[in-house]
């Protein structure tokens, strides 16, 4: 059985992680969920710390990446805003590309690898 190999990128400008795989994946979740805590708890992630998550992306971009209204009786929710869809878009796109880019290179790399089905 072949496994499936997983380029995983982390942009960081100086020694400052701007954004990566993580944070990428709870903008998608809000996208779809229209909430924080449900995109957290989808990614098996506390509420807590994805907002502290959304709090550290709003902080490092010149305008927010997400908006949220909080709950009552009108119910809360939280949505992403046009620079975090196109931070996400941008993200991903760059991602795409890496992944066509570096496509030989993991090949070679994981053609010397050795078996590890036997449990070794």
């Amino acid at each position: 059985m072949t496994e499936q190999a997983t380029l995983k990128l982390r942009l960081l400008i100086g020694d400052r992680l701007v954004f990566g795989p993580g944070k990428a994946a709870l903008l998608v979740r809000i996208a779809e969920t229209g909430s924080i805590a449900a995109a957290g708890r989808a990614m098996g992630m506390s509420y807590r710390r994805a907002w502290a998550l959304v709090e550290e992306m709003n902080a490092a971009f010149r305008t927010p990446l997400v908006t949220s209204v909080r709950g009552g009786a009108g119910g809360g929710g939280a949505s992403l805003t046009d620079t975090g869809a196109e931070v996400l878009s941008a993200y991903q796109s760059m991602l795409a590309r890496a992944e066509t880019a570096a496509a030989p290179e993991i090949a070679r790399i994981a053609a010397l690898l050795c078996d590890m089905s036997g449990g070794k």
